[in-house]
């Protein structure tokens, strides 16, 4: 699905410190491409798909977990980065999703 950007709401996800370009980004294990899936703003990728991280789990949803009643199907969006540091290749998983503010 093509999402223009530029156009409406933002999710934003921070760059970690040691990350410098090239780097490929991955949501959900997808490889996603620069201009078509994502920019780069600063410090930050953003995104105009919505993106999600689950929020805990209160006492009431974990104990419905635990006792077979319901299970969680909320949507829980992982970005990664991958990139070099030193020659070394290195992953940074589940980095924090900004809603658009």
């Amino acid at each position: 699905m093509n999402y223009a950007l530029g156009v409406g709401e933002t999710w934003t996800v921070p760059l970690p410190e040691d990350a410098h370009a090239p780097f490929e980004v991955y949501v959900n294990g997808v490889l996603q491409e620069q201009g078509l899936d994502y920019e780069i703003h600063g410090r930050h990728l953003a995104f105009s798909k919505p993106l999600a991280k689950e929020g805990k789990l209160g006492v009431v949803r974990w104990l419905s977990i635990l006792l077979g009643i319901a299970g969680t199907y909320r949507k829980n969006d992982s970005v990664d980065v991958v990139y070099q540091v030193g020659g070394r290749r290195t992953v940074a998983t589940g980095l924090p999703i900004s809603p658009p503010t």
